[in-house]
């Protein structure tokens, strides 16, 4: 007989998914007992597998400014991208706003970054490039999650294919004041002024000249598609100054897109988790663009657009990260 009452919390995990599944079960005692079930993040069949070389590619999941729907099932989504690759790339902009404090981190992002660096210890390698919302990243992502921070354009290795990876922001002609802007915000005099703020009040002005909520739901604006207009024509400019490269692979625009520039050699676009929920797998005989259609738990996946090619010869399992490694030590081309 419990006479104070008591709140109790444990999980109830299912053994074959491991101890992120089931449900976060909350239980009030009193001389009368209730239980309250609510589930938590929990993996769900959404994702088939792939092959041991491929490669994962993930953009734009804007987090803290996203649907909140939405960044519950990219975090779904990342708990069983272990069982499916050993390469993840998050193509720029996983957060809204992320800088690096000394001492501090944005709680919000707690979550995210704890299914991160278990994905790290379990033996994925992950790549972040920098996009235009979370290029402040420093020592706490590499050091602490075991992130390796791009800020690209780099020559790498994509599920066997010679790529170029980068977020997308400032390519291609025009935008100069953007392109001024970028110069100035990622200098070490900005990053190191920033540090006298708050994070408080860092985040609300990030907040404020963010847009990002803005573009909940719908399809692509007339901006967005403009900007896919010139990474097509930058990515074209690539394929023509570097022969060797098979594929373009940037995000940025949120427009999720698979585009045969030059014959036998593609742009590739994995969206965005803001409206499309969508990701990019390049593996050895295919590449493929899906989406979740609905972004509740259980949700069946669609595939937007898919590719497939010749694979080349047997690989290894080692043989993707052996091979980015070498081309990542060559540093950008010279066109970029």
């Amino acid at each position: 007989m419990v006479s104070v009452p008591h709140l109790i919390r444990f999980r109830v995990s299912d053994a074959n998914l491991g101890p992120a599944s089931g449900y976060l079960v909350s239980c009030h005692l009193s001389c009368r007992s209730t239980v309250r079930v609510s589930p938590v993040v929990r993996p769900c069949s959404i994702l088939s597998p792939m092959d041991q070389n491929g490669t994962l590619i993930v953009s734009d999941a804007h987090l803290g400014a996203a649907p909140l729907e939405h960044e519950d099932a990219f975090r779904r989504f990342l708990a069983q991208a272990a069982d499916r690759t050993r390469d993840l790339v998050i193509n720029g902009d996983l957060f809204d706003f992320w800088f690096e404090y000394g001492t501090v981190i944005q709680r919000r992002h707690f979550p995210v970054l704890h299914i991160l660096r278990d994905l790290v210890e379990s033996g994925v390698r992950i790549r972040l490039v920098a996009g235009n919302h979370d290029f402040w990243g420093g020592s706490f992502l590499s050091d602490e999650i075991g992130i390796e921070l791009i800020d690209g354009p780099i020559r790498t290795t994509l599920g066997c294919r010679t790529a170029i990876l980068a977020h997308g922001d400032g390519l291609g002609s025009g935008d100069w004041g953007y392109k001024v802007l970028k110069s100035v915000i990622r200098s070490r005099v900005a990053r190191s002024g920033f540090r006298w703020l708050h994070p408080d009040l860092s985040a609300g002005i990030t907040r404020l000249v963010s847009r990002t909520e803005s573009r909940h739901g719908g399809t692509p604006d007339a901006e967005s598609l403009g900007r896919a207009s010139r990474l097509h024509t930058w990515s074209a400019e690539q394929f023509h100054a570097s022969p060797d490269i098979d594929l373009v692979v940037l995000g940025h625009c949120h427009v999720p897109e698979i585009r045969e520039l030059v014959p036998g050699r593609f742009y590739l676009n994995p969206g965005d988790w803001v409206q499309h929920c969508s990701w990019a797998e390049v593996e050895p005989d295919r590449m493929r663009v899906l989406r979740l259609p609905e972004a509740g738990p259980g949700s069946q996946t669609e595939v937007m657009f898919e590719v497939t090619f010749p694979a080349p010869p047997a690989l290894s399992s080692e043989a993707p990260a052996a091979e980015a490694a070498e081309l990542e030590s060559q540093g950008p081309t010279g066109t970029l």
